[in-house]
């Protein structure tokens, strides 16, 4: 089961959300419901009284409290934006204290397990809708928090055969209320795409760094080689290890079949590699209907093809924002005098990011757009504005 992107401008419809768990993603949801005056009364729930008072300051909630039970007294909505093995405890203390009806979502990262177990412990008076926002950071807790965190990200929701389809639209409405597009999959096929392209991505990830620990060992200097390749490629390791933990506990399964299917694409690479040899002919071997590099040249090409079509700096599954990149000084206002210039001519842009800058001289920037003719158009002002600016 699987429906198409949804995207709405409208506000939900809950008096009183209750949050348990004020960290990245419970406080970057808390931030868009209590400052976008989403809810009458944004409630945050967490055991560290740091991460507490740091939702005040940062208007994450408009109350906070260390008892579960206290936080879900009259809500309408409870999100649980804890580790996913946490949710049966949890349940338990809040159960007897939950208003008949108050809906029960959660933000975690598999959704089988944790569709099939909540369920079964709130019944009937309590309906569950499974949800997961495909956005986050390596940063952990309340402080790497963003109110604009979710701002165009996929949210997955996943309904199973006994979810309430009432319960299921309003909390639809409430994602799309954050500036997320709702996409609905079944528990079963949320698990197999994630582990896919989130959770072997991110044990990949954690393969690389324990074996840049192991290499340190007797070549300590490496560290200082591991350029923005291999940054970009381990950041995710930086993550929370408690929900990267439950998260392998939880999708065990699906993530063990992609981490086999890597195995295997990986010994064939490497017997592509030892088959290419070090000389740089293309001399085809006696008896032999290609050279021995062409398997290693082709699986390069075919993925550099692949890795172009894949939409740069989208958020989970969005659909492709079409960019350009800006070379400009290192010049108070800048980035301001660009969005000006397109403001004035109502071109909206979807996202920015500075990619680049040497302090003095300047740097590159990308922005980002929702439709092709908005990018051409950025890139036909900019242009014409003597702004250095090409099509990405």
């Amino acid at each position: 089961m699987s429906s198409l992107f949804s995207q709405q401008d409208q506000h939900c419809s809950f008096q009183r959300i209750a949050i348990i768990g004020m960290g990245l993603i419970g406080g970057s949801m808390g931030m868009a419901l209590r400052q976008g005056n989403m809810a009458t009364e944004v409630v945050g729930c967490d055991r560290n009284e740091e991460s507490l008072a740091l939702a005040l300051t940062t208007q994450a909630a408009h109350r906070v409290e260390k008892e579960i039970a206290r936080a879900v007294e009259g809500a309408d909505l409870i999100i649980l934006a804890t580790p996913v093995r946490t949710y049966p405890k949890i349940l338990d203390a809040m159960k007897k204290h939950l208003e008949p009806g108050a809906i029960v979502t959660d933000v975690g990262s598999t959704k089988s397990w944790v569709v099939q177990e909540l369920e079964s412990m709130l019944g009937e008076k309590n309906p569950f809708v499974g949800g997961h926002p495909m956005a986050g950071s390596e940063k952990k807790g309340i402080e790497g928090a963003d109110r604009y965190l979710l701002e165009n990200a996929v949210y997955v929701l996943t309904p199973s055969e006994r979810t309430d389809r009432n319960a299921l639209k309003k909390v639809e409405k409430m994602v799309q209320s954050l500036g997320a597009r709702t996409l609905e999959l079944s528990p079963e096929e949320h698990d197999t795409m994630v582990a896919m392209v989130s959770h072997l991505p991110h044990m990949v990830a954690v393969a690389l760094v324990d074996t840049l620990g192991e290499v340190t060992k007797t070549q300590p200097e490496v560290t200082m080689l591991a350029a923005g390749g291999f940054r970009d490629t381990t950041r995710i390791a930086a993550g929370d290890p408690q929900m990267w933990f439950d998260i392998a506990c939880t999708n065990r399964k699906h993530l063990v079949e992609k981490i086999e299917h890597f195995q295997r694409l990986l010994t064939q690479l490497k017997d592509e590699i030892i088959a290419c040899g070090p000389s740089s002919s293309n001399v085809k071997n006696e008896g032999l209907s290609q050279s021995p590099q062409e398997p290693l040249k082709g699986r390069l090409h075919r993925a550099r093809e692949l890795r172009l079509t894949i939409p740069g700096k989208a958020k989970g599954l969005l659909p492709g924002i079409h960019e350009v990149v800006v070379t400009v000084p290192d010049r108070p206002g800048m980035i301001g005098h660009i969005a000006r210039l397109l403001g004035d001519e109502e071109v909206n842009i979807a996202d920015i990011e500075i990619l680049r800058v040497r302090e003095g001289h300047g740097g590159t920037i990308r922005v980002g757009f929702y439709k092709e003719e908005e990018a051409e158009k950025a890139l036909q002002i900019l242009s014409q504005d003597g702004i250095i600016v090409k099509r990405w």
